[in-house]
């Protein structure tokens, strides 16, 4: 037993004489001693935690090169490659983390909806209960500042541009068609189910490098990741019926939403101004199936829907209606990957193909198109700290368009395009410290109808003034390809150009949000053409131009007053183009120069019930009145609307909502058509272009079946 001691003492000791002692000192940048330092050797249970004056030291048995790592929380991690042998009173110097609660945002022409946001303007949910918004997210997004409310369009214009300069993109891949089909002077609205979607964020200027071929506007939707609970949403409403599931698995999960809507028992209840034939019925169905791996998640997102509509429509320049005959298929696929390719690299790649067909019939004459799409886009994120991040990337998309008319009076005439455009972009994003940040990008692009290549820069940045509050700057020029309506006729028509200056303010505390924002948006190469309408025997060309500029207010407050939220928006702005037909630069017809935006909703817990109202003002908007010497010089009447939605828990998971449009019966004229000719009195006729009715009413009936008894409760909202 001595004998086996002594073996074991002797080579104790022997161990003891082979350790290594490693020491220093860790400080900040500052050079301020830091303690709580966790030091250790990489794979090994050697290290030690530095003192209040930054010191450690400690042994390893550990020999020649190995890794050193220094890890503190709201300090990054650092990790160095050290000769042991020779690693002696060395300061290691640690940065502060970025990943902090209180860095600054760039948030200059950015709203962000989504409960995870630390910016949100809007809720996930408020797309439903916003009076009014009749879970349509663009009407959600219609009350926020920069956006104009064009009432007999319905889409997304936003800061002096036209619907057609706002892009849509789920999970990073662009949607070609975002819009149901409609006719002229109808209302559409966009084809997405708000419960598949986690979060959103609109910019209304100024957007990253990733993004382009949208002069205005970006509107992005990441689809949920991960759903919280088996779930089963049934709508019986009064204007049709919808069901939804999701299924949680164990690696994945699959949720799908079905809908059909027919107006006909509606408009036998609330009459119309519209006389219909067969009024507007759509069956709908979206789904997203979502898988996770090792280091990623996979999602498929599959929408399919089909619209059919039947009216007579009037017009100043027939004695008889215009009969349109409207049937509308439209399909589009969505997959993406994002995941990590190692420690700092992150990739996203995504494929995404869209199919639309509409056939319409105008009294005899045939209008039929189809509309192919594919996008393509891979990139790519590498983290070198906390500092400095990349991103860069590329991206392709394929858009092939036909269209054919047939008249009675000529045989068809067939016309259309096809268009490759490719793309690369980089984006660097600097954190110099916690209150300063630069977003640096840079995009090239090319249009195969335009053949030119164009280079696109984009600067934004953010300085933290105080705790609560910031301001940001943003710059960038944008391109875009002439919009469908032209190219179609002339596929070889150049960019349309923009560049923004954006300033902004935001305050940001608890509950609170006050964001002001100037802008300065400059338009070149718009298009023109010589005709009263863009018809195939137009001429066209670039040589339109306009500008926008105006100030934003949004201000958003659920703190103040127990159980209330309220957000106020008001927009000015100041544009003027010329280009279309136009004969000067003057105000577009889908500009207001004042608009005001109050959303309230209060929590009644009495009644078990949340109570909302939505204000909505739009100062007059311009038209040209031909028995005038002035273009465009006339304006309609102020827009206004008060709606109200009122949300009642009749037993827990289900829920009656009940939503009504202007309550104050307001006539809104939203322009008006004037002939093309005079009569004999030698004036141009008119008739004013308003809604099918003054009033919308919605009743629904809203039943949630699931084990969390909390979901679809309106007080969690």
């Amino acid at each position: 037993m001595k004998i086996i001691l002594n073996i074991v003492i002797l080579l104790l000791s022997i161990m003891g004489f082979s350790q290594i002692t490693v020491l220093g000192k860790v400080v900040d940048k500052k050079n301020i001693p830091i303690s709580g330092v966790n030091i250790f050797i990489e794979g090994t249970y050697d290290g030690a935690t530095s003192t209040e004056n930054g010191d450690f030291i400690f042994e390893t048995s550990a020999k020649g090169n190995q890794v050193l790592v220094l890890s503190l929380m709201a300090f990054e991690t650092l990790k160095i490659n050290i000769d042991v042998t020779n690693y002696q009173n060395k300061t290691i110097v640690l940065k502060q983390s970025i990943n902090m609660l209180d860095a600054v945002v760039i948030s200059a022409g950015t709203f962000r909806a989504g409960d995870h946001s630390k910016i949100t303007a809007l809720k996930a949910m408020d797309i439903y209960t916003t009076a009014g918004s009749n879970a349509n997210i663009v009407a959600a997004m219609q009350t926020l500042p920069g956006t104009q409310k064009v009432g007999e369009d319905g889409r997304l214009f936003v800061r002096g541009g036209e619907a057609d300069e706002t892009q849509t993109y789920v999970d990073g891949i662009r949607v070609s068609q975002p819009y149901n089909a409609s006719v002229s002077n109808l209302p559409t609205r966009n084809r997405f189910s708000p419960n598949l979607f986690s979060n959103m964020s609109f910019s209304t200027g100024g957007y990253s490098a990733e993004y382009g071929f949208a002069l205005s506007s970006v509107l992005l939707m990441n689809s949920i990741n991960e759903p919280a609970d088996d779930v089963t949403n049934i709508g019986i409403m009064t204007l049709g019926l919808g069901i939804g599931k999701t299924s949680k698995f164990k690696k994945s999960s699959l949720s799908f939403d079905v809908s059909y809507i027919n107006l006909a028992p509606y408009q036998l209840v609330v009459p119309q101004k519209t006389d219909w034939n067969k009024p507007v019925q759509a069956i709908s169905g979206q789904s997203v199936y979502r898988y996770k791996c090792n280091k990623g998640l996979f999602k498929l997102y599959v929408t399919y829907d089909h619209t059919s509509l039947d009216l007579n429509q009037e017009d100043i320049n027939y004695t008889n209606k215009i009969r349109f005959d409207l049937h509308n298929d439209n399909f589009y696929i969505n997959s993406s990957y994002k995941g990590e390719v190692s420690d700092r690299l992150q990739i996203q790649t995504g494929l995404s193909f869209g199919y639309n067909k509409n056939t319409i019939g105008i009294v005899s004459d045939k209008l039929n198109n189809t509309e192919r799409d594919f996008h393509y886009k891979l990139k790519f994120r590498e983290s070198f700290s906390n500092y400095f991040k990349l991103n860069f990337g590329t991206e392709i998309f394929n858009t092939h368009f036909d269209e054919s008319y047939t008249a009675t009076t000529h045989s068809a005439i067939n016309y259309g395009y096809k268009n490759i455009q490719t793309a690369l972009f980089t984006e660097a994003e600097i954190m110099f410290s916690p209150k300063v940040a630069l977003n640096l990008g840079v995009r090239g692009s090319n249009a195969s109808v335009v053949d030119k290549f164009v280079v696109e820069p984009r600067i934004s940045f953010g300085y933290k003034m105080a705790k609560n509050s910031q301001f940001s700057v943003a710059y960038g020029t944008f391109n875009q390809t002439a919009k469908q309506d032209y190219l179609k006729f002339d596929p070889h028509l150049d960019y349309e150009k923009a560049s923004h200056y954006i300033l902004n303010y935001m305050y940001n505390t608890n509950g609170k949000m006050l964001r002001v924002e100037t802008y300065f948006k400059d338009y070149f190469n718009l298009i023109k053409y010589d005709s009263n309408k863009a018809t195939y025997n137009s001429t066209y060309n670039n040589d339109g131009f306009g500008y926008a500029k105006g100030l934003d207010i949004f201000w958003k407050d659920s703190k103040t007053i127990k159980n209330l939220e309220y957000a106020i928006s008001y927009s000015y702005i100041d544009s003027k183009r010329n280009y279309k037909n136009y004969t000067q630069q003057v105000t577009p017809s889908f500009v207001a120069t004042n608009s005001v935006s109050v959303v309230t909703k209060y929590w009644i817990e009495s009644l078990k019930s949340q109570l909302g109202l939505t204000y909505s003002y739009s100062s007059g908007r311009p038209y040209n009145d031909p028995n005038t010497n002035n273009f465009m010089a006339e304006k309609t009447k102020s827009y206004t609307d008060l709606s109200l939605g009122w949300a009642y828990i009749l037993r827990p998971q289900k829920i009656i909502y009940i939503s009504i449009s202007n309550l104050l019966n307001t006539n809104a004229i939203y322009g008006y058509q004037y002939a093309n000719a005079k009569n004999s009195n030698n004036i141009y006729e008119s008739q004013a272009i308003t809604p099918p009715a003054n009033r919308f009413f919605f009743v629904g009936f809203f039943w949630t079946i699931s084990t969390n008894k909390k979901t679809n409760q309106l007080k969690d909202l």
